[in-house]
């Protein structure tokens, strides 16, 4: 007799709902996504214990025929698709039709449907069986509830995280679908709590109000670029506002709340040198194109995809948040902690006077000392819109005559015009230079300031090099395991082609006796290692970004340094200089370099304004 058999269909849906079924936030996901592709326009989410006990999902969809209803949760029944070819042209959330019969085969499900034509129908299952199947009384749209999620594997329910943590993840994926559909209104409970609702307006800027605060959605400007076959869209934070992880990057495909490592860099490309090292922005990016550019049948879960034309989408990004940047002062201004005003109104609130298209006189941002992120609160929204952003409007439109240049070519006076014009009055403990202007007191970082200047001038002294060597005195030895020793021997050439000409030197060996002529002197190993190192992970040799990597090297090492006391003239000449930079807000480490406190608040906070 034969070993191998077919699994009947209650083990094979358990088998799938290992992978389609991790947590209560996977369930939350896939059933909200039906509501979706079911043209809901409200849909509500109740739940207990984080979802384990119970998982509630109402909408105001298409809901579902008897017959339909019967056979949603049988495997791979679907309506979202019918033949090979339409794999290629995917526009709904769901496609598989393995979500409900792999939730129902791990927990109980009830689900009450109905078209709003006639009777709706009423089942109840327990561990993929149906219990009951009945005729009744049903609104348009569909009720369902997921209880004792696992209660059938003991062994997934084992693993499952504190309450804390997984309504942490079931949050997670219901703002990421609430970004991704602003013209839906979510609602979320939790033992009656809630803890997200949307108003459905279509209007975006208003869940990044709702998720993440209307201090931080203040904080985010929008970006976007076009091409032949990608439309690029979004909002994105300022330099200023940062998180410590990538988590607060979402990326949107045609709808669809996508995982893509290619898109978050370059994404985090478009704030090269604006951001310190470990910190990332808050992002929402919308990608959309024809579905046949992207493959997202990678993964049960939905959140892998494939994109073709990967190297154009990527750029196209990266382009959009550069150009996004370009004409926006992004100085951050110090405030007073305010008290916060009675939540107690609900109002219809606007971003009117917030969030600008770049003009010519771009928009000062805020950066509060000491005040927590607030949660969402309309109330206050159109009334706490600062009066200083608008006076800062008005002050910007003053300029004035440059006064120093590093580099005799000409810079455009837009450029100038990021920062104003600032006058040197004093120096504090060798390392912060204080100026002021008719707009108040500036802080600049002097080591900063000028390792952003120098930074930009061998950044393009770099990227005009001749292919010229410099002989080393003492050669440079490098060695390897033999495996990477062998990829090393067949890539040799590519790195002769970039003036590092490694020779054989005994055992998993090389010895270099020569580099380019660009490499900063004391590092040469180190930028060699990162060229061997390159070849070893991506099979090419990316000399832009070595060069890029020199250049913040040098221009680090060239500064001036703290407890560097300095004469008037000469910071006022740093100042100038650094008003004809191409990003003067931020040192090529991403810190910031200038911090403005406003005469209004100054004076607030010597209590000669209330």
């Amino acid at each position: 007799m034969g070993k191998i058999r077919k699994l009947d269909d209650h083990l094979s849906n358990k088998i799938a709902a290992g992978e389609v079924v991790e947590r209560p936030a996977s369930v939350v996901k896939e059933l909200v996504e039906n509501a979706i592709d079911a043209n809901s326009t409200v849909i509500e989410m109740e739940l207990e214990e984080a979802g384990l006990a119970k998982i509630r999902i109402i909408d105001n969809g298409d809901g579902m025929e008897e017959e339909d209803c019967l056979l949603a949760f049988e495997r791979h029944a679907t309506s979202k698709i019918k033949d090979e070819h339409d794999l290629f042209r995917i526009r709904t959330l769901g496609f598989r039709g393995e979500a409900l019969p792999s939730i129902a085969s791990v927990s109980e499900v009830e689900m009450k449907t109905g078209t709003g034509n006639g009777p709706g129908t009423h089942v109840l299952l327990k561990g993929g069986q149906f219990v009951k199947h009945e005729r009744t009384n049903s609104r348009k749209g569909t009720d369902i509830t997921v209880s004792n999620l696992f209660f059938n594997t003991p062994a997934r329910l084992k693993y499952m995280k504190t309450v804390h943590t997984e309504l942490g993840h079931v949050t997670d994926v219901v703002n990421r679908l609430a970004l991704a559909h602003p013209h839906i209104s979510f609602r979320l409970r939790h033992h009656g709590k809630q803890l997200l609702y949307t108003s459905g307006n279509g209007d975006v800027r208003h869940v990044l109000a709702a998720i993440y605060g209307v201090d931080v959605a203040k904080k985010m400007i929008p970006i976007a670029a076009e091409s032949l076959d990608f439309l690029v869209k979004g909002y994105i934070s300022l330099p200023e506002v940062t998180r410590a992880s990538r988590n607060y990057m979402s990326t949107i495909v045609n709808g669809r709340y996508v995982r893509n490592i290619s898109l978050m860099k370059a994404v985090e490309s478009g704030y090269h040198t604006l951001l310190p090292i470990g910190r990332y922005p808050i992002v929402l990016l919308s990608v959309e194109m024809d579905p046949i550019l992207v493959d997202v049948n990678v993964h049960p879960a939905k959140l892998e995809v494939r994109f073709s034309k990967e190297a154009e989408l990527n750029e196209l990004v990266e382009t959009a948040i550069r150009q996004a940047f370009q004409s926006r002062t992004l100085i951050p201004e110090m405030t007073v902690k305010r008290p916060e005003k009675p939540k107690t109104e609900q109002r219809v609130f606007s971003f009117e006077h917030v969030v600008k298209e770049p003009a010519a006189a771009p928009v000062v941002q805020q950066m509060a000392i000491a005040e927590k992120e607030k949660p969402l609160n309309p109330s206050f929204l159109k009334e706490e819109i600062d009066v200083r952003t608008e006076e800062s409007l008005d002050n910007e439109d003053e300029q004035q005559e440059p006064i120093f240049k590093i580099e005799s070519e000409e810079v455009d006076d837009r450029q100038k015009e990021r920062i104003p014009p600032l006058y040197p009055i004093g120096q504090m403990h060798g390392t912060y230079i204080l100026a002021q202007n008719e707009n108040g007191l500036y802080i600049i970082d002097q080591h900063a300031a000028q390792e952003r200047i120098k930074y930009e001038y061998f950044r393009e002294k770099l990227g005009k090099v001749t292919n010229e060597v410099q002989q080393l005195l003492v050669p440079l030895t490098f060695q390897y395991a033999t495996s990477e020793h062998m990829l090393i021997e067949a890539h040799r050439e590519e790195l002769a082609k970039c003036g590092v000409f490694l020779e054989p030197f005994g055992h998993n060996t090389f010895i270099v006796r020569s580099h380019p002529s660009w490499f900063p002197k004391g590092e040469e190993a180190m930028i060699i290692e990162e060229m061997i190192e390159q070849v070893l992970e991506m099979k090419k040799i990316d000399l832009k970004q070595l060069r890029e990597k020199a250049a913040i090297i040098m221009s680090c090492k060239q500064s001036i340094k703290a407890n560097h006391h300095l004469r008037h003239d000469e910071m006022f000449a740093l100042l100038e200089s650094l008003r004809e930079t191409a990003d003067p807000f931020t040192c090529p480490h991403g810190r910031p370099i200038i911090i403005h406190f406003s005469t209004y608040e100054l004076e607030k906070m010597f209590k000669r304004v209330m």
